[in-house]
């Protein structure tokens, strides 16, 4: 596929380059200079840029290992499983890996998409991608078509929409997540909104489930947990850069949280020892209670990224609008 541009609504642009690996990927800009990258390996959102041109993704500057393996950082797509021990809901699925197979496969560039509402597209650079069952995967024998279209707003907000056809003759179920990688300034003074008095799921302590009590989850230590019937928007406050990242999903119940700390990075073979500091997961998931679709029928996941100036406070957010 060689270098081509296409221009859409409001002059935003969509180029297709190739990466350092040969694979495709597609660059998404805004005319007020925002952009962002898509790769053909794994569907993975790897760079999200503001029109000042800062990273607002993290990557870690460690790479152990070549495509279609997904780096550690950007938007990885996990599906059809996020944690190994979901393994349990699927049947005749020992060998599905970590996170699922999607991240870790060449998607194609859909040129038959199904129609979205205008709002997913007007006004948007936009790329749609799409992947189906390969020879492979005999360790997940269901026929998929798994659409995904990532779009970048004039106003430079991230919005990454899933539709998960079954085009089998039996219904199969899968869990799902959009691994999201914030970059933030130090995870110390970094704190979610949003999530207070919820139930989560406690990776750490054998998915035991307790209830948050903080009025904000802070950041001292290794978390790793999944908040239950979570709100469909979240916030993400960075004091130091002064900046939040408003996370919005639909179809997504759950609210996965993620940061390994010091002595887990140190473990990583793809993260360095003190990166842990400048990520945090912030996840829109589908996880506690995995999706089931009959043949011929359709799941949508969507979410959307956008970042806004901030006090210490987020009160000015509606964190229960949408």
């Amino acid at each position: 596929m060689g270098h081509s541009a296409a221009v859409w609504d409001y002059r935003a642009a969509t180029e297709i380059t190739k990466d350092w690996n040969g694979i495709d990927k597609i660059v998404l800009r805004n005319p007020r200079g925002a952009s962002a990258r898509v790769s053909l390996s794994g569907g993975q959102v790897t760079s999200w840029r503001n029109e000042q041109g800062e990273e607002l993704l993290f990557t870690s500057n460690k790479v152990s290992s070549k495509p279609p393996k997904a780096v550690r950082g950007g938007i990885p797509i996990c599906f059809p499983q996020f944690f190994i021990w979901m393994l349990a809901k699927f049947r005749n699925c020992g060998s599905l890996e970590q996170h699922g197979f999607a991240r870790n496969k060449i998607w194609t560039i859909d040129g038959n998409p199904p129609p979205l509402s205008p709002n997913d597209s007007q006004g948007k650079s936009f790329v749609d991608l799409l992947l189906k069952p390969s020879e492979d995967l005999k360790c997940w024998p269901h026929s998929f078509e798994f659409r995904l279209r990532v779009s970048l707003a004039a106003d430079g907000n991230l919005t990454l929409i899933s539709r998960i056809r079954n085009v089998n003759g039996k219904p199969f179920s899968f869990s799902f997540a959009y691994h999201t990688y914030l970059s933030v300034s130090d995870i110390s003074e970094v704190r979610i909104e949003g999530l207070e008095t919820l139930d989560y799921l406690d990776n750490l302590c054998q998915k035991e489930r307790f209830t948050e009590q903080g009025d904000a989850i802070t950041f001292e230590s290794e978390v790793d947990r999944v908040y239950l019937s979570a709100p469909n928007v979240v916030a993400v406050l960075d004091h130091e850069r002064k900046r939040t990242y408003v996370v919005r999903k639909e179809g997504l119940p759950d609210v996965a949280v993620w940061n390994p700390w010091e002595k887990k990075s140190k473990s990583m073979v793809d993260l360095r020892d003190s990166e842990y500091k400048q990520m945090l997961c912030v996840n829109g998931a589908a996880i506690e209670k995995p999706v089931t679709l009959k043949p011929g029928e359709e799941w949508t996941g969507r979410l959307e990224v956008s970042v806004v100036a901030s006090t210490l406070s987020s009160e000015h957010f509606d964190l229960q609008r949408m």
